[in-house]
């Protein structure tokens, strides 16, 4: 790579991304935007409002294809094997960081950049073979760190990405935009499902499938039948909307078998699990045997949990400290050590 490196910004026209861009004008000589479309937009964004605000050129790659097949068949297939899918994880390998990234560096690219919040270390290590190595940590905002969202790239792929809202709160991106003239293309930032926005994943899954939902047993926690369910697709670990079963406390869901189509059901305080199988581990700490205070996140928002980790090369077995709730199979994984990323996995089972 060249001491002027040509950088690719990710463009979604929110106001994250335009201090991305911003900060990425500011330290590199050369740089473009790219923004992509899903095919999921309910309007598309002014890519020509976005290249005059920073004076480089924005590209707009349609990636409506790839979007369907490695986002959302993923999303439909996993909830439909009863498990709980995380798109946001799957996007950032499969599209942003893979898919758009192969477009920007045919375009010229070196680096790509975004506005998430979370960074991004590159060191070399000692002696005379200098190896590079890139790891993800906490960004210094924790109620906006996407460090979660992240977990699963490759350390090749880390090497390769710029975060400059690392060292950013929320609180101050928004002043910096207002004192640099950034105004958002996009009206709102949202954390749901970019495909999804009505927050009805049964629906669109039916939808997507043609499947008729299929209806089967709800089961307590004593093995006994309280009730009934209208499709298994409908449902999470940990869920408490949409069981309309009474009893003598609200009901969540605590493990879904579409083996006998049953879905079982607890009170609150029957909810935690101690221990989780975690499989497809993405790792990135040479030390694997040799990890201390390891704490475990099992989705976004959740406070990472003290926990032991015994594991092959691809599968783990996860003892918390204090048992958690709603562990849920389909979600990852995120081991971390202070701020630090060590690696990261799919959730299979938990008991």
């Amino acid at each position: 790579m060249s001491d002027s490196p040509v950088v690719a910004v990710g463009l979604s026209g929110g106001i994250d991304s335009l201090v991305a861009g911003f900060l990425i004008k500011q330290r590199f000589k050369k740089v473009f935007g790219v923004h992509f479309t899903t095919g999921y937009e309910k309007s598309l964004t002014d890519v020509s409002a976005l290249a005059s605000v920073f004076g480089f050129p924005v590209h707009t790659i349609d990636l409506s294809r790839e979007f369907e097949t490695r986002v959302v068949d993923y999303f439909v297939s996993t909830y439909m094997a009863g498990k709980t899918p995380n798109p946001c994880i799957v996007c950032n390998m499969q599209i942003k960081f893979n898919a758009l990234f192969d477009h920007a560096q045919k375009l010229g690219a070196d680096l790509m950049a975004t506005g998430h919040y979370a960074t991004v270390i590159n060191r070399y290590t000692p002696g005379g073979e200098k190896i590079r190595q890139a790891w993800l940590e906490r960004g210094a905002d924790f109620n906006k760190d996407q460090s979660y969202f992240l977990s699963m790239l490759s350390p090749d792929t880390l090497g390769r990405l710029v975060f400059p809202l690392a060292d950013f709160t929320k609180s101050q991106v928004r002043k910096f935009a207002g004192q640099h003239d950034l105004v958002p293309v996009v009206p709102n930032e949202s954390q749901d499902i970019c495909f999804l926005p009505d927050k009805n994943h049964g629906a669109f899954i039916i939808a997507k499938t043609k499947v008729s939902p299929k209806p089967g047993p709800v089961v307590d926690n004593q093995g006994r039948i309280v009730g009934s369910h209208q499709g298994l697709h409908k449902f999470t670990v940990g869920q408490r909307r949409g069981i309309n079963i009474p009893g003598p406390a609200p009901y969540y869901v605590k493990k879904i078998d579409m083996n006998t189509n049953t879905l079982h059901v607890c009170v609150k305080s029957d909810l935690a699990q101690k221990r989780m199988t975690v499989e497809q581990m993405v790792w990135n700490y040479p030390e694997k045997e040799n990890i201390r205070e390891l704490t475990v996140q099992i989705r976004y928002g959740h406070t990472a949990a003290p926990a032991a980790l015994d594991w092959d090369d691809t599968r783990g077995i996860v003892t918390f400290e204090i048992p958690q709730n709603a562990v849920t199979p389909g979600q990852a994984a995120v081991f971390y050590h202070g701020n630090r990323v060590l690696g990261a996995g799919l959730i299979s089972g938990n008991q």
